[in-house]
């Protein structure tokens, strides 16, 4: 196998590398610096948009992409964000199959599902991908996968896994959950439970090895058993828990944002109200796997290692 990793200098990027490169011959692309250049991997600085990724792939043979690169933190610029994941994943989807790639893994998310008050209490890989216009990881996440199904339909040569984590977990993870929970207070909203699915950084880790792999195909919701509401997180934390009604709440990230104090925005609000909670019983049954830590018990491990 010969693996390229696009957004190869991450937080899971990098693990990946390690992980596969007993295995096979792993290439790695990315806008940042390389974050190892002494590891056992290619590295070359390249933009996911760039036209000249056809030409990379096929110069090295690559045989499987594991396509990491997205924008995780929106920036001021929603056309930018949106040209980078999705712009950006059409043009590795061309270039996999001008280089006669065998095998794509795309790491989607549970956010892809929305954030609604209809949404069943156990989401399933069934259910209607609703990702929220006005949350742009949400909303991306849901038109990358759209996507990905046009290229199932018109060029099945090239195999898809689709991956559609909760909540990754580990011991250095550093994301907008846990900006989160680094708060000397947590917020909820009064009258909702807020559950959190959890899925340690291990295991998405070693799912993402087994399938490239054994050139898995299918979409894999990933999480560990279970579910936590805000309350039970704010008592692992031994924080206190600030409950606002949803109107008031609306009004203060209204004025936080026109205020320039938050990022978040009131038509946001639903991102804490309406969590997707994930089953995990097609990655048990069909894929084989089952993950090592509940969701519990991966919160656990991370608040042991950063509290």
């Amino acid at each position: 196998m010969r693996v390229l990793i696009t957004g190869s200098e991450g937080y899971l990027g990098q693990a990946l590398i390690r992980k596969l490169a007993t295995d096979a011959e792993v290439f790695g692309i990315d806008l940042r610096s390389a974050a190892n250049p002494t590891a056992s991997y290619h590295y070359q600085a390249m933009d996911i948009r760039d036209a000249k990724l056809n030409d990379y792939m096929q110069q090295h043979g690559i045989t499987h992409v594991v396509h990491l690169a997205s924008v995780l933190q929106a920036s001021n610029d929603r056309q930018r964000d949106y040209d980078i994941d999705v712009n950006g994943t059409k043009n590795v989807l061309r270039a996999c199959l001008h280089a006669g790639v065998k095998h794509l893994t795309v790491t989607s998310s549970g956010a892809a599902y929305g954030y609604h008050a209809d949404n069943p209490e156990w989401l399933t890989e069934t259910d209607p991908l609703r990702g929220n216009e006005s949350f742009a990881y949400s909303c991306h996440k849901r038109l990358v996968e759209e996507l990905l199904a046009e290229y199932r339909q018109h060029s099945p040569q090239l195999k898809q896994l689709i991956l559609r984590p909760g909540t990754i977990l580990g011991a250095t993870t550093r994301n907008q959950i846990t900006q989160l929970f680094q708060q000397k207070r947590l917020l909820a909203i009064k009258g909702s439970a807020s559950p959190f699915v959890f899925i340690w950084d291990q295991d998405v880790i070693e799912i993402i090895r087994r399938g490239v792999s054994d050139s898995k195909t299918g979409i894999f919701n990933l999480a560990g058993d279970g579910a936590m509401p805000m309350a039970e997180i704010a008592d692992e934390l031994n924080k206190p828990l600030l409950q606002l009604p949803a109107w008031l709440l609306k009004l203060l990230l209204t004025m936080g944002h026109k205020l320039h104090l938050t990022n978040y925005s009131a038509e946001q609000l639903d991102f804490l109200r309406y969590r997707p909670v994930l089953d995990n019983r097609q990655l048990k049954q069909d894929f084989g796997y089952t993950p090592q830590l509940t969701t519990r018990e991966v919160f656990a491990y991370y608040c042991e290692r950063n509290h």
